[in-house]
């Protein structure tokens, strides 16, 4: 049986829920398309995050690495296209700020999901799924995330995919701040659900 290494995020910022914590807990354990899901949740974190990330890695061998990230504010599931080598922008949950700085100092300025984005977007759409690419995973804990583990792959010469997928907010993250366009939480994990199922 493969495996699947899926990761999401504690909570960050001035957000209490995050529902991708919680989409990893459920899927914990399932079988999905010949793939068993090993989740693992992340802290917000520059210093730690990949560390818990290769950790688990390390230790599973996955074949597919599936990172979820909050886009609190974005109405649609958006794989990311690219990861870009900067860490920028708000502070992480250990107050530490990072401007202009490289994730990698010797890496190249960017990797590419290795992830079917193309096809991810069209099967979420043709199953009712509100969902597009992004061509940007921004600078803050998400891109550092998905540029380390495709960054790890690539210095190793390995052969697994791996990407990264932002999600709405949840309904229970939007009780707390009204702004927010949200989806249910079984919506989420239905969606992560058919990602998977397209691999």
């Amino acid at each position: 049986m493969k495996k699947l290494l899926l990761t999401g995020f504690e909570p960050f910022l001035d957000n209490p829920i995050n529902p991708t914590e919680e989409i990893v807990k459920e899927l914990k354990g399932k079988v999905i398309n010949q793939y068993l899901v090993i989740e693992q949740v992340l802290p917000v974190d520059f210093a730690e995050a990949a560390k818990v990330l290769f950790r688990v890695f390390d230790k599973e061998r996955p074949d597919v690495v599936i990172s979820l990230g909050l886009a609190a504010g974005r109405n649609r599931i958006t794989p990311e296209r690219i990861a870009i080598n900067c860490n920028d922008g708000a502070a992480d949950n250990k107050g530490v700020i990072m401007q202009d700085q490289p994730i990698e100092q010797e890496g190249p300025a960017a990797y590419f999901s290795t992830l079917p984005i193309r096809r991810i977007v069209d099967t979420l759409v043709a199953e009712g799924y509100p969902a597009e690419i992004s061509n940007s995973a921004g600078t803050y804990l998400c891109n550092h995330v998905m540029y380390s583990m495709l960054h790890k792959i690539a210095k190793e010469g390995l052969s697994t995919r791996s990407g990264f997928v932002h999600v709405t907010a949840s309904h229970d993250l939007a009780l707390k701040n009204r702004s927010l366009p949200s989806w249910h939480q079984h919506d989420l994990v239905k969606a992560i659900e058919l990602i998977i199922n397209v691999l």
